[in-house]
């Protein structure tokens, strides 16, 4: 029963950390757009940076 004096608030403390952290990612729009990193590793013409018309494959 003595260790549930310490467990609980440890158990507490991390779902604050946790609800804070899920909170803040939210904010910071990491969950914005979830298909794009999906369709951008199947597709490479849907990369952010496309190539501009002086670049050329140089093999």
């Amino acid at each position: 029963m003595d260790s549930l004096y310490l467990l609980i608030p440890i158990a507490l403390i991390f779902v604050i950390i946790v609800a804070a952290l899920l909170i803040w990612s939210i904010n910071r729009g990491q969950y914005d757009d979830l298909d794009q990193d999906a369709w951008r590793a199947l597709n490479d013409d849907l990369t952010s940076n496309p190539p501009q018309e002086g670049d050329h494959d140089r093999h």
